[in-house]
């Protein structure tokens, strides 16, 4: 079985259609890891969640911004912004199938060799402590009254790890660094008013997988939500959002060693630069 991780697709339905032609994937001896943000701003989202949804255990998603994004929209009507592409899903037939699914998706998926998450980790958290983290917040998603925490989810504080925290701050911390971080300082604060790329960001911040002595080193981990950064490799992770929604690529990866790239063109891309190992070492 080939397993390919693929970055957001956020509702550019047909460009992953493209992407898994270019794959070959096989639903049926294949299976597809998707880093989240699944949906929102791109044209067919409603398409996008339908088609993941029909894989079933052919593909893994874990959530990000954007999908949490659609589950609080939908306790919140007035919630969505403008530029939201959310309606389509939102006055679906099957919204509340769909969106029962998408609450039941997981923040953090690993296997033997890799672990998949949508944007980040804070320094102080090991495997152990990541997974502990993920099946709290996943518990609370999937319980009767997720909505109560979806109402209160948004949020930028607090915004560094405390062993103590309990109850909503938690919660709100915990899916703050799955779904939301970039940039940290090198004790852990979070930093969301940040989000170039490497070498935009004010003196004292580091993206997070560069922090010095995070627990997560020894972990492979892949990557999205940082379509600025494009596609990089370095530190033991894999970022694979290349900015598909901006134009540029649609990137997948085939686990395992060595990994394999692959990426398509969107309409009217240009090419992110690829930064190296050395380049991103020079930048922080």
């Amino acid at each position: 079985m080939s397993i390919y991780a693929i970055g957001d697709i956020q509702g550019c339905y047909d460009d992953l259609l493209r992407l898994l032609d270019t794959l070959s994937f096989n639903e049926h001896t294949d299976q597809l890891w998707f880093a989240g943000d699944l949906v929102n701003r791109g044209p067919k989202s409603l398409e996008t969640l339908r088609f993941v949804k029909s894989l079933g255990d052919s593909a893994i998603s874990v959530l990000g911004n954007h999908d949490m994004h659609l589950l609080a929209s939908s306790c919140m009507p007035k919630l969505p912004a403008k530029r939201d592409s959310l309606a389509p899903i939102l006055e679906a037939p099957d919204r509340d199938e769909l969106i029962d699914w998408l609450r039941y998706r997981p923040l953090f998926h690993y296997n033997d060799g890799f672990c998949l998450l949508h944007a980040g980790i804070p320094p102080q958290w090991d495997f152990k402590t990541t997974k502990d983290m993920a099946l709290i917040a996943e518990a609370t998603l999937r319980s009767q009254d997720y909505f109560l925490f979806l109402k209160q989810m948004y949020g930028n504080k607090p915004d560094i790890w405390m062993p103590g925290l309990k109850g909503m701050p938690r919660l709100r911390f915990i899916i703050n660094c799955f779904t939301r971080m970039r940039y940290c300082d090198s004790e852990g604060r979070l930093d969301f008013a940040s989000t170039g790329p490497v070498g935009s960001q004010p003196t004292g911040l580091l993206p997070w997988f560069a922090i010095p002595g995070r627990k997560s080193l020894d972990m492979r981990i892949i990557f999205g939500h940082w379509s600025t950064l494009g596609y990089y490799e370095g530190h033991n992770c894999y970022a694979i959002d290349s900015g598909c929604l901006w134009g540029r690529e649609l990137t997948a990866i085939k686990l395992g060693d060595p990994v394999q790239h692959f990426s398509i063109d969107c309409p009217g891309a240009k090419k992110p630069p690829q930064l190296s190992l050395s380049t991103l070492q020079q930048s922080v």
